[in-house]
């Protein structure tokens, strides 16, 4: 049975695809024409060129296979025309899904995202139960991928979709190239560029537990469920004190307050606009939504999947290991 894999060379997907792999799994992966391949190097992989935003690609993509994990997405939090999110994250995740059931794939895991969840005021550990609306999200990203996720139950529900959908939290660990906004972070601290830090809350969690989360959810989740594959909820304080213990260094010890970085944000995010050289290295959404704590509990995955996490200390320093190697790629789990 072919596992066709979207978004296997970015982070999480890369992770997924090592993992099937590993089981002995045929494995097929969606890959952009002239795209960067390198978390594919080394894997033994049917590559198919196409993307979310060309439909005959997911037709040929879906062409036999039985089995569909849907990872890719375009994950900024800042881009200067934002329709082309919408483009690959709703629209191409929908056609992808009507691709997949014109052939008769029979079995779907869709990544959505922790994004797509509501937060508890006080900062207590949401789950996939937390009341929450569009209105709720925080820029174009997160409006995204809730679209996207309702799309996929949509079909579920009216069309018999076979879908199980996954919320990853915050994945970190080794394979990030791009890197990731999370990993961004990370890398700065690395390099002694995060001086100072925020009052928000992650949920940290290895990159391979989410990948191991995914076949978990493809094997006992129940279609149309959704489960959180989280890990250990920190401060971005301890965060960086853990990244600074590793490194033996000083932590950060200026805590900023939002409403002075957000005035910088819309600086940054307008000079990026202006110059068109690089993505902002603050933007505007990220700054709002750091005004919560985005802490996230896995219980309903760990019990209905079996689904387990290590520390995150053990993924922070698999993280700041793979940053200080530069462009080494992942081979192990």
């Amino acid at each position: 049975m072919t596992t066709l894999v979207t978004g296997a060379t970015g982070f999480v997907g890369a992770a997924v695809a090592r993992r099937l792999v590993a089981q002995g799994a045929a494995v097929r992966v969606l890959a952009r024409p002239g795209g960067d391949r390198r978390n594919l190097a080394g894997l033994d992989v049917e590559v198919i060129d196409g993307d979310l935003t060309d439909r005959a690609s997911l037709v040929r993509a879906c062409a036999g296979a039985g089995r569909l994990f849907h990872v890719a997405a375009d994950y900024r939090l800042w881009v200067p025309q934002p329709d082309t999110i919408y483009r690959a994250n709703v629209d191409g995740t929908r056609d992808l899904m009507l691709a997949a059931a014109e052939a008769g794939v029979g079995r779907i895991v869709y990544t959505s995202s922790v994004a797509t969840l509501g937060l508890l005021a006080n900062g207590g550990d949401a789950d996939e139960a937390t009341p929450v609306a569009l209105a709720d999200m925080v820029g174009h990203y997160k409006r995204s991928k809730f679209l996207a996720e309702e799309a996929v139950s949509a079909l579920v529900r009216d069309a018999g979709l076979p879908a199980v959908i996954v919320n990853p939290s915050t994945p970190i660990g080794p394979g990030d190239i791009k890197p990731t906004p999370t990993g961004r972070m990370i890398a700065d601290a690395v390099a002694g560029r995060m001086p100072a830090y925020v009052d928000t809350g992650l949920n940290i969690v290895h990159v391979d537990d989410v990948a191991e989360g995914h076949l978990l959810a493809a094997e006992h989740g129940r279609i149309g469920e959704r489960y959180i594959l989280g890990g250990e909820n920190l401060t971005l304080k301890g965060i960086l004190e853990t990244i600074a213990g590793l490194l033996q260094r000083p932590p950060p010890r200026w805590r900023l307050d939002h409403r002075l970085v957000l005035p910088i944000a819309y600086l940054v995010e307008g000079w990026a606009r202006l110059t068109r050289l690089a993505d902002p290295m603050v933007t505007v959404d990220a700054v709002r939504m750091s005004k919560k704590r985005m802490f996230f509990s896995s219980a309903k995955a760990e019990s209905a999947l079996g689904y387990s996490h290590r520390p995150a200390a053990e993924a922070i320093a698999a993280a700041v290991a793979w940053f200080q190697a530069g462009p080494a790629l992942p081979t192990g789990h």
